[in-house]
Formats: structure tokens, sequence, C-alpha cells
């Protein structure tokens, strides 16, 4: 596969791999480069686009795209751009709801579309997500979901900018870590690292899942028991530990399921196959594959 540069957006009605990514950075030069340049390619596309600002003065986005050359007023009237806060947007009346974001995607593809363009495309800033919001603590469990739930099945681009100036590291290496695609400052491996399956849905788990992880493991399983695919994966290929308790809290996930169709499990660990053995009623929710 080609490279491409670093700040590049892939083609609408390309691979969904590159179209909901982390954008990692730590200083204002970093953000104003990749602002601009996903909205000039939008612009170009012909797509709707839409900023959603947290720490960043709406005004201040609209002077940074002025300046580097785009007619972002213009973009504005004609109702091609928008630039407004996440607080009267998605986090507005009862805070942050996945589920009600998910048809919000889906909605604003819809708009998008009745107006003519071609394509939906927005940047959200996700420095509210360590702060007292309601819904926050779903926050991972929202980068695992719109993978499948919206960025497979509609020509949408969703970029998540992480400031490290506001976020702990710890943090942005978690959320950044639920991306397939990656741009900006590189984040660490954390201890858990959770991502949408590439070609299939589901999720790979990889690294170690302990105490220190729960809530990582929760969202996993949010995701997972939330899923609208018939069939779901989970790949733990690359899981070096998973303690009781995370066990516990995934084997949940699978018999919570709505439609009954087994969770296959990928290259489950001895003890979720001893599980199996002494509950045989978790067998017709969960399906172990690839030993």
């Amino acid at each position: 596969m080609a490279m491409v540069p670093e700040v590049a957006v892939p083609p609408v009605r390309g691979p969904a791999v590159g179209r909901h990514s982390s954008v990692v950075y730590s200083d204002d030069r970093a953000w104003a480069r990749h602002l601009c340049a996903f909205v000039r390619d939008g612009l170009e596309r012909d797509e709707r686009i839409e900023y959603f600002a947290d720490a960043t003065d709406p005004e201040r986005v609209l002077r940074t795209l002025a300046d580097d050359g785009i007619d972002a007023a213009a973009a504005v009237t004609r109702g091609q751009l928008s630039v407004a806060t996440a607080a009267r947007t998605y986090l507005a009346d009862t805070g942050f709801d996945p589920d009600a974001m998910v048809g919000l995607w889906h909605d604003a593809f819809e708009a998008a579309s009745a107006r003519g363009h071609r394509g939906l495309r927005a940047i959200g800033e996700m420095s509210w997500g360590t702060r007292d919001v309601a819904g926050a603590d779903r926050l991972l469990e929202y980068e695992l979901r719109v993978h499948h739930e919206v960025v497979d099945r509609l020509p949408v681009t969703a970029w998540c900018f992480y400031d490290r100036r506001l976020l702990p590291d710890a943090y942005v290496d978690v959320l950044a870590g639920a991306h397939l695609t990656h741009r900006g400052d590189p984040s660490a491996r954390p201890a858990l690292r959770v991502a949408p399956l590439v070609d299939r849905p589901g999720l790979v788990m990889a690294g170690s899942a302990g105490h220190d992880t729960r809530d990582v493991v929760a969202a996993a399983a949010a995701a997972v028991r939330s899923a609208p695919a018939h069939r779901v994966e989970l790949d733990l290929s690359a899981l070096r530990h998973l303690d009781a308790a995370s066990l516990a809290t995934l084997a949940g996930a699978a018999t919570g399921r709505p439609d009954g169709v087994p969770l296959r499990v990928r290259q489950a660990p001895p003890h979720l196959r001893r599980l199996l053995e002494l509950f045989p009623e978790l067998g017709s929710a969960v399906e172990v594959v690839g030993r």
C-alpha cells in the first residue's frame, strides 16, 4: 500500500480504515495544520464539514482557516461549513450518549446528502472527556463503536482531536488506540489496547487486562453488547493476560447480546475454556475459534 502524507485525507468512498482517525498534537501549529488540511480537502470534495470545538473558540477556528487562505466565511454562508461547540451540540441536555451520537451521525449525513453534498466529515475536540460531563465515561465505548456503526456504513470522515496539553498521556494513549488510523504525535502503547477489527465486526484486545484496566474492559464489553451486526468477533490472540473479573465482564457482554447469536472469541485463553466447561449454558453465548 502506498504511503500517504501525514495530513492527507483518504478518499471518502475508500476503505473505512482511514476515515476514523485519532489526531494527537501538543502545540497550536500542529492543530492548525491538521485542521486546515481536513477542511480544505472537504471543500474540494464538496462535502459537508462540521467542527465541534471544546477548548478552542469557534471564531479562532474560522480565523485560522482564513489565515491559511481558506474562504471559511463563504463556506459558512453557503451552509457547507459549521463550527459549533460540543457543549451546544452532542453534549447538550443529558450529556454524552454514544447511542444518540451514532444516530446523530446518520441524521447529519442524511441532511448533508439532501443538500447535495457528496459526504460528511467532522472534527471533534475530545478535551471534555476527563471533565465532569455526564456520559464522559462512555467515550471509549463510542470510539470503539463508531467505526463499524457509522464509518463502515456511510461516506463519513471523522477526526478526533486529542490535545496532550489538556489530557493525561495515559488517557490519550487508550483513546487514540481505539482508532485504526493515527495522525500527529505518536501515542505510547497502553497496557491494554482495544480497537475495531479491520475486516469484520468486532474488536481486538492486545496487552494485559487486569485491575488497572477495568474501565477499558467495561467499554469493550459495552461495545460488544450493543454491536448491531449479526455476527461479532472478539480477537484475543494478542492478549497476554485476562484476569477473572475482566473475563466475567466479557462473558456478561456475550450473554447480553440481544439476538442470541454467540460471540465468536478467537484464541480464547485457557481459563475462558474452563469457564465454558464449568458453565455449559455459556456455550450458547460464546463460540471459541482459532485454538
